[in-house]
């Protein structure tokens, strides 16, 4: 006599996200598979994660885990990861962190720590983000002419290029185009906070003559211009390692890039703090906002009132007294002058 006996749908799938990862071809034969990696929060699956776990342990909840798929295209099967993929973090959009509550809400410093470390933010943009710095660079060359006299230069055109004076602009070298803006100072004490480097594009140089060399535009950011300059092109890496930020660090927000006077999430901006505060690339900040109110019309003082939290930025570059972000987080406009300060625990 057979017994047949009924295992209740759930709890196959509870067992099937409990499979960890493992090595093996499969693993292989889906690294191969073309993955378009946006910008976010990217993890790195260790031997024995689930979805399931990892979603417990970034999100403070297991049951965040088919959002975390929704999230990963290339997991062709969520019951099945493999060690060395790289996984998107599900975010709720305007949620601090991720799922409901965040992975740094309410735990020690030593978890924050470690988590931190666990992530790394993919920008693949990274290499048009442009700086501010006291000091402008140094020009290596100006473009003066471009070929068939176009008025807007783009990807394929042919430029002339004077070269500063001793300036090695060699054939088959890169170089990034940019230009600098007017001094940025603060409001009311008018005092300089630096130049801005707006960077436009790339180009490779092909013919070089005595007075003058010729370059392929080989990528436009944005419109190019006759008497943008040249500057040394440094490639960098997409991937940002996230670092933990220095304690009870306060700044504010200088302004976006694009000189908006409201901006919001995915928006580069720059803060008036930089490497000789500690600011390093994959630290994350609040923007937040604190007024100050007289409670009672007939005293004197006013009371400082509890901070509201606007969003979040993450920084991409450094310079010595300033940094590039990118707001990751923003449950408002966000304007210049805006504070921030680093994440802290929530009573």
């Amino acid at each position: 006599m057979k017994i047949l006996i009924r295992i209740p749908s759930i709890l196959i799938l509870f067992i099937f996200l409990l499979i960890p990862a493992v090595p093996g071809s499969q693993a292989a034969a889906q690294n191969q598979k073309t993955v378009k990696y946006e910008t976010g929060f990217y993890y790195t699956v260790k031997k024995g994660d689930t979805l399931w776990d990892l979603s417990q342990k970034f999100s403070d909840t297991p049951w965040q885990w088919p959002e975390m798929w929704k999230e990963n295209s290339q997991i062709a099967n969520p019951h099945r990861i493999y060690p060395g993929q790289r996984i998107r973090l599900y975010r709720r959009r305007g949620a601090q962190g991720y799922g409901e509550k965040g992975p740094l809400k309410d735990k020690t410093v030593a978890d924050k720590a470690e988590l931190t470390n666990m992530l790394e933010f993919h920008f693949a943009s990274i290499d048009r983000v442009g700086f501010i710095r006291k000091d402008p660079l140094q020009s290596l060359g100006t473009i003066f002419k471009v070929e068939g006299q176009k008025e807007m230069i783009s990807t394929g055109d042919l430029v002339y290029i004077r070269p500063r004076d001793e300036a090695s602009l060699a054939k088959g070298r890169t170089f990034t185009i940019y230009r600098t803006l007017a001094p940025i100072k603060t409001k009311g004490t008018d005092k300089l906070i630096g130049i801005q480097h707006y960077l436009a594009g790339a180009v490779q140089i092909t013919i070089v003559r005595p007075d003058f060399v010729l370059g392929r535009i080989i990528a436009a950011y944005r419109p190019i211009k006759i008497g943008d300059l040249l500057m040394h092109y440094s490639r960098l890496l997409p991937q940002i390692a996230m670092q933990q930020s220095p304690p009870g660090l306060e700044g504010q927000v200088i302004g976006s890039e694009e000189h908006q006077s409201m901006f919001g999430e995915n928006a580069i901006a720059f803060i008036d703090k930089g490497e000789q505060e500690g600011v390093r690339p994959g630290q994350l900040y609040w923007i937040f906002k604190q007024e100050k109110f007289r409670i009672n019309p007939k005293e004197k003082y006013e009371t400082t009132l509890t901070p509201v939290l606007l969003g979040e930025l993450l920084v991409l570059r450094t310079e010595k007294t300033t940094a590039t972000v990118m707001i990751t987080d923003s449950r408002t406009a966000i304007e210049p002058g805006t504070k921030i300060i680093t994440p802290f625990k929530l009573e």
